[in-house]
């Protein structure tokens, strides 16, 4: 037992530097308006929009990508998920060919008071796989097992389960532990994207004025919105 709150102390002393978020000095906070502010829009509405923010963003998007040079596959596909029930969510992934694949639920879709927050969703989005983001996590999960599955060998926890418990609960650190910066560096790029296809990024970020924040909760992955926010605000003076 004592080996086990050993661990669990390493794994939150590892941890807690690595939220590494940049905050500018000096920042103002954030006042936020109410969470419900503007109003819904048509169905129709908000898929017209829907198809607006795609047609502009996409090849913006697959342009940045190919000049990067970081990715063989530039070729986004984007999806809606009109499952009944799907919660209110956007995300990107890749398909069994690597090909990026962008997917929205209708709820997010139906949620947007304009186009230019669809679009700013959609721009950061493709910024998570422009700027590689599931290949360094997926590197930060390996590294965070192999290092939390030595810290359990040390430690005299040799049997086999505990070292796979220890490899397993490294591997969640080390998925997470960079996932809010993640997060902020596509807000950034996304800015960018956003910008360039003619849309207002400032105008697209005030979704987060909408979504619950998750503040800073222990391995959470995402930043507080305050500090999205900024770094929104930021980057689009520089535009």
């Amino acid at each position: 037992m004592r080996q086990v709150a050993v661990l669990f102390a390493l794994i939150l002393a590892a941890c807690a530097p690595m939220d590494t978020a940049p905050r500018p000095t000096g920042a103002t906070p954030v006042v936020q308006p109410p969470v419900d502010s503007g109003a819904l829009l048509p169905a129709s509405q908000v898929m017209v929009n829907f198809r607006i923010a795609v047609t502009r963003i996409e090849p913006v998007a697959e342009q940045i990508c190919r000049q990067r040079g970081n990715n063989s596959n530039c070729d986004f596909l984007i999806l809606v998920d009109d499952r009944i029930g799907a919660p209110m969510n956007a995300y990107q992934t890749l398909d069994r060919n690597g090909r990026p694949v962008i997917v929205f639920t209708e709820r997010l879709i139906a949620d947007a008071r304009n186009v230019d927050e669809i679009a700013f969703v959609l721009a950061h989005e493709a910024a998570h796989h422009i700027e590689g983001h599931i290949a360094r996590q997926q590197q930060n999960a390996v590294l965070g097992a192999a290092l939390i599955g030595s810290l359990a060998g040390a430690l005299g926890g040799n049997s086999p389960d505990a070292v796979q418990t220890a490899q397993q609960l490294g591997a969640t650190v080390g998925a997470r532990a960079y996932s809010r910066n993640f997060e902020l560096e596509a807000d950034a790029t996304g800015t960018r994207i956003a910008h360039a296809a003619g849309f207002n990024p400032l105008r697209g970020s005030e979704f987060f004025f909408r979504i619950p924040d998750p503040g800073n909760r222990f391995l959470g992955t995402h930043p507080a919105n305050a500090d999205r926010l900024r770094v929104v605000r930021e980057v689009a003076a520089t535009l």
